[in-house]
C-alpha cells in the first residue's frame, strides 16, 4: 500500500500562494514571485516547446515523464528537479502510463541597488544567483529537500501563522539555495563572517553581568554561561583590559546601576545598595566614595541640582 501523497492538500487551493504579492530583497537583487503552485499532468499530456523570461523551478514530487531542454532529452521521475532560466526552450511530457505532478516556482530576479546592505548577505546572494544563471541544463535529484519548502509555505499561508508572509519569503530563498546546492561541488567563495571569539566572549560576559549585576555573580557562573572555564574567562578579561579584572568590572557595573537609581528614584541608600548587589549601605558608601569621590547622598544632591 502506497503511503499518502504529502502534497495532496495543495490541490485544494492551488492558487493560495499565488494570491500573495511576494517580493524579496536579497543582497542587491529583488526577487518577484510570479507562480508558486502544485500542478498535475494527466498521462500522456504534452507541453510543447516554449520559454519564459523568468527563472522556472520544476520539482517532481510524484509520477514520471520527460523533459527536453534545448536539444537534450531527459527522463523525469519522483524526487527530481530542473531549472529553466530566461529564454531556455523546453518541452515537457507526462508518461503515457501515469500522471506526473509538478511543483512550480517562477521568479523574476532583478538587480536592485541599495545603499545599505549586509555585505555578507550581498556576497551570498551574488554567488547564489550567479550560479543559478550558470546551472547545467540537466535534471538532478532534489538532494537538499527543496520540495518540502513548497508544502511548508502552503501550510503557513493556509493557517495564517504569525509571521507567515516573512516565513514564505524565507522559504522561497531556501528553494533557490537548495536548487543551487543540488549541483554544487561544495566550493564556495562567499564565506560567512567569523567572530573574534575573545571579543565575543568578553562582550557576552559584560552583557550578562550588566543584566544580572544585582545577583550573586561569580567568575565561575559567568564562565559557565559561556561554556568555558573560569581560567579561560579570567584570561579573556586580562587580555581585553588588564586594568579591569572580573571583580573590578563587576563593581563598576554595579556602581553605574547605583548612580542610575540615585538619579531616577527616591529609594533610600540602603534599599539601593541591597537591590544592586552590595551587602549594605555602609559598604556601598565606602566603595562609592573611593571610586566616585563623594558619598551617594552627595551624588544624588549634585545630580538633583543639575536638573
Amino acid at each position: 500500500m502506497k503511503p499518502p501523497f504529502p502534497y495532496e492538500v495543495m490541490f485544494e487551493k492551488q492558487d493560495l500562494l499565488e494570491r500573495l504579492d511576494i517580493q524579496i530583497v536579497w543582497g542587491h537583487y529583488k526577487i518577484k514571485v510570479l507562480r508558486f503552485h502544485l500542478t498535475s499532468f494527466e498521462p500522456g499530456r504534452i507541453i510543447d516547446f516554449h520559454n519564459h523570461s523568468e527563472f522556472e523551478f520544476h520539482f517532481i514530487p510524484r509520477g514520471k515523464g520527460l523533459v527536453i531542454l534545448e536539444d537534450q532529452t531527459y527522463a523525469l521521475s519522483e524526487g527530481m528537479f530542473y531549472l529553466t532560466g530566461p529564454g531556455v526552450m523546453h518541452y515537457q511530457a507526462a508518461s503515457s502510463e501515469e500522471a506526473m505532478d509538478e511543483l512550480c516556482l517562477h521568479v523574476d530576479i532583478i538587480p536592485w541597488e541599495r545603499t545599505e546592505c549586509d555585505p555578507w548577505e550581498a556576497a551570498e546572494a551574488e554567488e547564489c544567483i550567479g550560479k543559478l544563471c550558470r546551472l547545467p541544463l540537466q535534471p538532478k535529484e532534489d538532494l537538499h529537500g527543496a520540495m518540502a519548502c513548497f508544502l511548508e509555505a502552503y501550510q503557513v499561508c493556509d493557517d495564517k501563522y504569525s509571521g507567515y508572509y516573512t516565513s514564505i519569503k524565507q522559504l522561497v530563498l531556501s528553494i533557490l539555495m537548495k536548487a543551487v546546492r543540488a549541483y554544487d561541488a561544495g566550493v564556495i567563495t562567499a564565506e560567512a563572517p567569523i567572530r573574534n571569539m575573545m571579543t565575543y566572549r568578553y562582550q557576552y560576559a559584560v552583557q550578562y553581568m550588566e543584566a544580572n549585576s544585582s545577583a550573586n555573580l561569580t567568575l565561575e557562573n559567568v564562565a559557565e554561561k559561556l561554556n568555558i572555564s573560569a581560567r579561560q574567562l579570567q584570561r579573556t578579561f586580562q587580555q581585553m583590559d588588564a586594568n579591569k579584572p572580573f571583580s573590578k568590572l563587576l563593581e563598576e557595573i554595579r556602581l553605574n546601576a547605583v548612580c542610575s537609581r540615585l538619579e531616577e528614584s527616591d529609594l533610600s541608600i540602603e534599599q539601593i545598595a541591597l537591590s544592586e548587589g552590595f551587602a549594605n549601605a555602609t559598604y556601598l558608601h565606602a566603595v562609592f566614595r573611593r571610586r566616585i569621590g563623594m558619598t551617594p547622598t552627595e551624588y544624588r544632591k549634585t545630580k538633583s541640582l543639575e536638573r
